[in-house]
């Protein structure tokens, strides 16, 4: 379930660390917090997708 929702996660993670770890090397605080920002939305869209996961494998097994 979500699969594609995961692939945009996955992205927008290694985009945020790329842009904090470019942030960090230039010591442009502004690009590293932004990639911080970004980690935390792929850390939060993931979650999402987990409870969606769960929550449908509830009601399978409720089901049968």
């Amino acid at each position: 379930m979500g699969i594609e929702n995961r692939i945009e996660a996955a992205a927008k993670n290694i985009e945020g660390k790329i842009q904090e770890a470019v942030g960090e090397l230039t010591g442009d605080e502004k690009q590293k917090l932004e990639g911080q920002a970004k980690q935390a939305e792929a850390s939060a869209q993931h979650a999402k997708e987990d409870v969606k996961d769960a929550v449908k494998e509830g009601i399978d097994n409720l089901l049968g």
